[in-house]
């Protein structure tokens, strides 16, 4: 049963939805149409996608659908040409054995916004989050230019339009719960800002708040040793999140799980010192 507001249990044929893998099994049409619901009206109109349909005024398709039959997970692609190897909009998510939502991925980027490589290796091979080695050129003139680690473009501030899509739509699948796993530190203080309570890793979130206060170990390794790890850096999420992702940690950034209610806000900060500034995916 929905609990949000004006919300209606998801049905389809008079038959009611409630996990990734039934809507999957309806014919590609109508299954289309209801993960086409989670796309932001502003991303249609940046690309000129018809407010019913994937294609945009030339009749080029743009949005990609990957919904397998018997499986319960869906990606949604969005690209601004259908041959760009870049998305401008990426989400994935996956039906977990405890009748919960996943939230993958979720990747927004403007398409228009300088790219930066950092996703790929010194030879040009995807590096799988940094995890097969960095590109560190590429890094610091991201960094240099405002972004986050990971991001190859900056965002275009439409994360929070497409989660509240997101979290109505698992409401009308009668779910109570949206789980996620942030791949950096500052993806986990914007899910806090979204209502995110965490599952594991608040320990370590608060561990690594009281780490970079004055005389704390994290502190005092922003010694300028690297560009990464500059004095002043723990004033913000984003030079803390550059420090962390150059390992400046003891132990890897790892095993981090959020969740949310529908409908419900936890309240959490993490990092109430911090000084604002400027990005959103």
């Amino acid at each position: 049963m929905a609990r949000l507001t004006g919300n209606e249990q998801l049905c389809s044929g008079g038959r009611v939805l409630h996990s990734l893998r039934e809507i999957n099994r309806l014919l590609p049409a109508e299954r289309d149409r209801i993960y086409g619901g989670l796309l932001p009206e502003r991303l249609r109109q940046l690309l000129g996608i018809a407010p019913a349909g994937f294609s945009d005024t030339a009749g080029r398709r743009l949005v990609r659908i990957i919904a397998p039959e018997g499986l319960g997970l869906a990606r949604i692609e969005v690209r601004r040409a259908p041959d760009d190897r870049d998305t401008v909009f990426f989400v994935e998510l996956a039906d977990t054995h405890y009748r919960q939502m996943e939230l993958s991925f979720c990747i927004i980027a403007d398409p228009d916004a300088p790219r930066f490589g950092v996703d790929r290796d010194s030879a040009g091979c995807d590096n799988c989050f940094a995890t097969l080695g960095r590109n560190i050129p590429e890094e610091l003139r991201a960094m240099a230019a405002g972004l986050f680690p990971n991001q190859t473009r900056r965002g275009l501030k439409l994360f929070g339009e497409f989660f509240a899509l997101f979290e109505r739509f698992v409401d009308a699948l009668g779910m109570e719960m949206i789980v996620a796993e942030p791949l950096t530190y500052d993806n986990a203080i914007r899910y806090e800002k979204y209502g995110f309570d965490y599952i594991t890793g608040k320990r370590l979130m608060l561990e690594i708040d009281r780490e970079f206060q004055p005389g704390g170990l994290l502190h005092r390794r922003l010694d300028g040793s690297s560009p990464f790890r500059r004095p002043g850096m723990e004033r913000t999420v984003r030079g803390r999140s550059w420090a962390i992702h150059d390992g400046i940690m003891d132990e890897p950034w790892d095993e981090v799980r959020i969740y949310k209610m529908i409908g419900e806000h936890a309240g959490i900060d993490t990092f109430p010192g911090r000084e604002p500034e400027g990005g959103d995916y």
